[in-house]
């Protein structure tokens, strides 16, 4: 069964830890813009949601890369890119129907979550448990929660 972090939007204070323990991780430095996860506010209903890549069952991202840059590992579900192959096109960018791939003009290259093979920084420094990382109960369509409570909230917020 392949494992990937679990978002509890409810338990997030907004912090940005992970943010900071992504980039210090991958590129030494604490730089937010170089992050593979992000953390979005909501104000007008109180909730800070952190946003990373959710390892698609049929990655987007992966099916629009010219030079084959991005796979997936079929074992252990994660979708990784290639920097040696990647020529910085963007177009995996746009194609994430999630938003959660970037593009950090500093470093010139595509920011995306590895699962920091198998150990995520961010998980591991979220002091409020908001992240989680631990095995996945099925396919994407059937994990995917956020939509739920962002229904729930949003909808008594609109009425």
């Amino acid at each position: 069964m392949a494992k990937g972090i679990v978002i509890s939007p409810d338990k997030c204070t907004g912090c940005r830890t992970c943010e900071l323990a992504c980039s210090f991780t991958k590129y030494d430095l604490f730089n937010p813009k170089d992050s593979a996860i992000t953390v979005l506010p909501y104000d007008e209903v109180g909730l800070q949601v952190p946003m990373t890549c959710l390892q698609c069952d049929d990655p987007h991202c992966m099916t629009v890369c010219t030079v084959n840059a991005i796979t997936k590992d079929e074992k252990t579900g994660v979708v990784t890119v290639d920097e040696e192959k990647c020529i910085g096109c963007k177009m995996c960018v746009s194609a994430c129907p999630f938003g959660n791939m970037t593009y950090s003009v500093r470093l010139k290259k595509v920011i995306k979550c590895d699962l920091c093979k198998g150990t995520p920084q961010c998980v591991r420094e979220c002091p409020s448990e908001a992240l989680q990382f631990k095995d996945l109960d099925g396919p994407l369509h059937k994990r995917r929660n956020i939509g739920d409570l962002f229904s729930d909230v949003f909808g008594e917020v609109a009425k």
